[in-house]
């Protein structure tokens, strides 16, 4: 086909799908996912505690549909202390690190665990802000 032989065709495709492999997106490499709340002032700190619990517990929580074992890398997250004063109502910041985009999909649009954090923190935070990088992608 095209005029190449079979080994020609077979070194070229190789050739190929190793360039292609080294330009591809980067969905194997780790995602980490930045969330910063904003809880309502008007909440007691119990109810915050509570709230912030329920999101670090996603660690274990959140189950790969496949293995059914947790698949966050890591997972942190506290009350602002920063001394610059620039949190813009941001109270609390979250870091949870994923291990590949699909990963991230899944967990911020089918993951259970996630779904039902959301669904309980959303009557609880007056300011919600989400960014998420992939480690030296500019």
């Amino acid at each position: 086909m095209f005029g190449f032989r079979a080994p020609q065709a077979a070194g070229l495709l190789l050739l190929l799908a190793t360039s292609v492999q080294s330009l591809a997106p980067a969905n194997g490499c780790p995602v980490t996912h930045t969330v910063l709340f904003g809880y309502k002032a008007d909440l007691d700190p119990e109810t915050i505690r509570a709230s912030v619990k329920q999101f670090l517990s996603l660690k274990e929580a959140a189950l790969d549909p496949d293995t059914k074992k947790p698949y966050i890398i890591s997972l942190k997250g506290g009350e602002d202390n920063s001394p610059e004063k620039s949190e813009d109502g941001a109270t609390h910041g979250f870091v949870v690190e994923l291990p590949s985009v699909e990963a991230r999909d899944y967990y911020v649009f089918k993951d259970p665990a996630h779904q039902k954090f959301k669904a309980a923190v959303k009557d609880l935070v007056d300011k919600t802000i989400i960014v998420d990088f992939i480690d030296g992608v500019y």
